[in-house]
């Protein structure tokens, strides 16, 4: 299933563009798309802002620190500098996507729908010196939430007597 913007359920609605409302580190998000962008500013009342953002205008508001974050591989979020490629960094888009994960109906919804398909983002970028999220990071994090979803809830244990 390849996942984007503009696309059929429940692939549309996987994509980051999509307006999954949730709260990050006490920040509001509109959707994935507007906190990936907000960690492209080192400054934190401009990343409350761009956070608000869905779709497009995030990508857009985001595309003209491009240049910045690239050249210094460096995000931000919250006063906190990241390596682009920094185990610090996977921990930060860990923590996002649960976050949606956790708090958004809609988000959980699309991603048991897509069942067992395997998911792509071919639109997406596969250096990490290129893009704030590569298709890897991207597809993985939601692959492994959905096994977390779909997982059979466990039986407690039956003492054999």
């Amino acid at each position: 299933m390849d996942i984007g913007a503009g696309t059929g359920y429940p692939a549309g609605a996987l994509s980051n563009f999509s307006p999954h409302a949730f709260v990050f580190e006490g920040v509001e998000c509109a959707s994935m798309e507007g906190l990936l962008q907000s960690f492209k500013f080192d400054k934190e009342h401009i990343q409350v802002v761009v956070c608000k953002m869905v779709g497009l205008a995030a990508k857009f508001r985001g595309k003209k620190r491009n240049k910045a974050w690239k050249s210094r591989q460096t995000l931000w979020w919250k006063g906190q500098a990241y390596d682009r490629r920094g185990p610090e960094y996977q921990a930060l888009l860990d923590r996002a996507y649960r976050a949606m994960y956790e708090q958004n109906d809609s988000f959980r919804r699309a991603l048991a729908a897509s069942g067992k398909s395997v998911l792509t983002h071919s639109i997406g970028w596969n250096k990490e010196v290129d893009t704030v999220l590569t298709e890897r990071e991207f597809c993985s994090r939601l692959t492994a939430l959905r096994e977390e979803l779909l997982r059979p809830a466990q039986q407690p244990r039956r003492k054999n007597t």
